[in-house]
């Protein structure tokens, strides 16, 4: 098994997460996105990262490829049977991906990537409307949200793996969240982000 895709990107990390939780060998090649490689766009369409081959099955985007690791390697599970609570998961899984991510890699893509990856100027302004106005009603959102060490029932799910990766990218732009204001968000992100598998994540190459 291959899984393109740089450990820089909040969405690959969601991957190498579950495969550390199910403890799934495989190879990382941290590609960026539209890397020319012939292998990687035959396996992303879009030029988009993540995207997995297992064996010459071809398959992009992260909730997709979680979904299907999942199926393929069903223990530990992380995605819930009942019904309520895989509609809850899948929901946070969406809510990280589209709503949390536009606005929590915003400071890191103008602090760190613009110009520490692209030589480019970053926007300073854009990095605090993020911080000051955008991020502010995510937290207090998930703050209403948690009401234990998970966001849904009583095990670690994809909603953990989808709203708390982008939190690291945040923490790489110098930025936490405030625990006076978010004290159970505070708690909850910083530790699931010590959970052996971010760890496992976050120690993973970012650059070929």
């Amino acid at each position: 098994m291959k899984l393109y895709g740089t450990a820089y990107s909040p969405y690959v990390r969601k991957i190498l997460v579950a495969l550390a939780e199910k403890q799934t060998s495989f190879e990382h090649i941290p590609l960026f996105f539209h890397d020319p490689d012939p292998a990687f766009q035959a396996a992303s369409p879009l030029g988009k990262i993540p995207a997995l081959d297992d064996d010459g099955y071809l398959l992009a985007d992260s909730s997709a490829i979680l979904f299907y690791l999942e199926a393929t390697y069903p223990n530990p599970t992380l995605i819930p049977a009942d019904p309520k609570a895989r509609g809850r998961a899948v929901w946070f899984d969406k809510y990280g991906d589209t709503e949390m991510f536009p606005v929590i890699i915003t400071p890191f893509a103008e602090r760190i990537v613009k110009p520490k990856l692209l030589g480019k100027s970053g926007d300073e302004a854009a990095a605090t409307k993020a911080l000051n106005e955008g991020l502010p009603k995510i937290y207090d959102y998930l703050e209403s949200q948690i009401a234990g060490p998970y966001l849904v029932g009583d095990a670690f799910s994809i909603a953990d793996i989808s709203v708390v990766t982008g939190f690291h990218n945040l923490h790489l732009a110098g930025e936490k969240v405030d625990a006076g204001r978010w004290p159970k968000l505070a708690q909850y992100v910083a530790a699931t982000l010590d959970r052996p598998s971010f760890a496992t994540a976050l120690a993973a190459r970012t650059n070929p």
